[in-house]
């Protein structure tokens, strides 16, 4: 495996300042070493912003809240994913009722997923923040596909209650239109250039 560090000569910790187990898995295949600290902010904002500037505002505010803990040399990696659908943020859902009403939203649908990405160089102190969009089409579900999926629990800890990384969730989406990584919950090869970016 290409180690990420190595290559990037990146001398500085590494911090993701989230839990969510896709986008450590994601950051491990990278080959990138890196701590675990979950920010604590309010992630009630605004939700009259346009999906871009939501992701990336809630993304700023995470790294921004892990890096001030810090204060040393690290590079700190914040990130914020939703799904959009005309209009309306479709976050990760309360109980098994609002799963049942997001998916049913998405049935046969378009919607698309924001992720925003903000990088804080705790040495430099310069941030980059950046997004990526998606497009992603549903195909008909049934109502006991839906129920399936739920009664599996994976649906309530992601944004719009499907995560296309799930051995039942994948078929759902009959296709995409962009970064498939973004649906996942972070854009890659988006991100790697960004760190490219903020290590200079």
């Amino acid at each position: 495996m290409i180690k990420i560090s190595k290559l990037l000569k990146i001398n500085q910790k590494i911090v993701l300042a989230s839990k969510s187990p896709r986008r450590i898995t994601l950051l491990k295949n990278l080959g990138l070493e890196f701590d675990v600290i979950p920010s604590n902010i309010n992630e009630d904002i605004n939700e009259k912003l346009q999906p871009a500037e939501y992701v990336m505002e809630l993304s700023r505010l995470k790294a921004d809240n892990v890096a001030s803990m810090l204060g040393g040399d690290e590079i700190v990696i914040g990130a914020d994913t939703t799904v959009y659908l005309e209009g309306n943020y479709l976050n990760k859902p309360k109980d098994c009722n609002e799963a049942f009403a997001i998916l049913k939203r998405l049935n046969g649908q378009t919607h698309q997923v924001f992720t925003g990405i903000t990088l804080i160089n705790n040495q430099t102190r310069k941030i980059i923040s950046e997004y990526s969009k998606t497009d992603v089409t549903f195909r008909e579900l049934t109502d006991d596909e839906i129920y399936a999926y739920i009664e599996s629990g994976s649906p309530m800890d992601k944004a719009g209650a499907y995560g296309i990384q799930d051995d039942f969730g994948a078929v759902f989406v009959s296709h995409i239109n962009g970064c498939y990584y973004n649906i996942v919950g972070l854009p890659i090869e988006l991100f790697y250039r960004m760190l490219k970016e903020v290590l200079r």
